[in-house]
């Protein structure tokens, strides 16, 4: 089907399905919003920046002053603007999944065009978290909007999108590495024959203060409608020092619920230094390809960040479409689809016999966490073997032992 027809039609399917009737309690489910992204606790601090308060004088809203200004002002949350706006966030995210697809293959368009927004559109990690108001959905389409522009060479209009998604969740920082050499060097595929980084890094410096500039006028605009420097600690210090233990279907929650107070600054510090490593060494593993580098640090950080929810590895798997040429190379594909289809049958089994019924503990839930962390690790290993695998192609009576 034409994409100018497939694409209209696929975003009215969401439209509708953002305008059905649905359980209230979605919006709170912890498997689609976290403490830093839930809608119910976006409200509550609208609803307390209105009235006079500060909402980051408690411990419970979390979100960045630019949301609170930007939904208390220009754009009322209300039954009706708010799943127009989270429709039409997850619309430009598949749009802009489509534009990188078609920049990778260097044509303006193609057949699988359709396909790929409507692996976006219609990835139930994505749309049930989109139907739940989660602003990790926006996160996300300021992600692909970065990569997008990346991949375009409009360099400065890539730096400022990954600013906002900064200053909406930190971690997303560490994705600046290969979004700058993803802005010198292009999104053309070279995974089959790998080269060195093809530009001068120290072409780098330019665009890194460009995105420091942008980053400090973006920090004095939410000072300046927070009023304090409070925001930081309640939004960039909650990723590194956890002080909300709401279960999630991430791996921290429960590691530091158990944890005693006095190895907890070690076990923090250990924790976000292990996201940390990963930059680096995918970035020089696949200098040839920074798209795919790209690609696998947000399934690296979907898995291991501090606050997850099911739109991150949602994001990861709907990249994939992105990379057509790696999937004869997959070590076991099955097995990973099983292991998501398993996670995602036992995440809201457990999580409502432990906090619904009440006939199971925490002990239920992490378990189906630790499934889900498997399956989003065996995807991710998945994605690194095949991207290795393909620049040895097909050699028949021989075994690749090490690359």
């Amino acid at each position: 089907m034409d994409f100018r027809v497939a694409f209209p039609t696929l975003v009215a399917g969401r439209f509708l399905l953002a305008f059905a009737p649905l359980p209230v309690s979605l919006k709170d489910d912890h498997l689609l919003a976290s403490p830093l992204t839930s809608y119910s606790r976006l409200q509550e601090g609208i609803y307390l920046f209105q009235n006079g308060i500060d909402p980051y004088s408690g411990g419970s809203f979390r979100h960045s002053p630019l949301l609170l200004s930007l939904f208390s002002t220009v754009v009322p949350l209300t039954r009706y603007t708010t799943p127009l706006l989270w429709t039409a966030s997850d619309a430009i995210a598949a749009w802009a999944l489509v534009r990188i697809w078609r920049l990778r293959q260097n044509v303006r368009e193609s057949q699988r065009d359709g396909l790929i927004a409507a692996l976006y559109l219609f990835n139930p990690y994505l749309f049930l978290s989109s139907l739940a108001f989660s602003t990790s959905t926006l996160e996300n389409t300021l992600q692909l909007l970065s990569l997008m522009f990346a991949s375009r060479g409009h360099s400065s209009a890539s730096l400022l999108a990954l600013a906002f998604h900064v200053q909406l969740s930190l971690p997303a920082i560490l994705i600046l590495l290969p979004v700058l050499l993803l802005n010198l060097s292009g999104p053309a595929s070279h995974l089959a024959l790998p080269r060195p980084f093809p530009a001068n890094l120290r072409n780098t410096l330019p665009l890194l203060g460009e995105f420091v500039a942008y980053s400090l006028v973006l920090s004095c605009a939410a000072t300046l409608a927070c009023g304090n420097f409070a925001w930081i600690e309640k939004t960039w210090g909650a990723s590194l020092l956890l002080p909300d233990l709401t279960p999630n279907p991430g791996l921290w929650w429960y590691f530091f619920t158990e944890m005693f107070d006095h190895f907890r600054p070690f076990f923090l510090m250990v924790f976000s230094v292990h996201l940390l490593m990963y930059v680096v060494p995918i970035c020089i593993k696949f200098q040839h390809d920074l798209l795919y580098a790209s690609f696998l640090l947000v399934g690296i950080f979907a898995t291991f960040k501090a606050y997850p929810t099911l739109s991150d590895p949602g994001l990861f798997l709907s990249m994939m479409a992105l990379f057509p040429e790696t999937f004869p190379y997959f070590r076991h594909p099955i097995v990973t689809a099983l292991l998501h289809i398993h996670a995602s049958l036992l995440l809201p089994l457990f999580h409502s016999l432990w906090l619904t019924q009440g006939t199971g503990n925490a002990n239920f839930f992490y378990a189906s966490t630790l499934v889900f962390g498997m399956a989003n690790g065996a995807a991710l290993l998945d994605a690194i073997w095949a991207g290795l695998r393909i620049a040895v192609g097909e050699k028949k009576g021989y075994e690749v032992v090490q690359e």
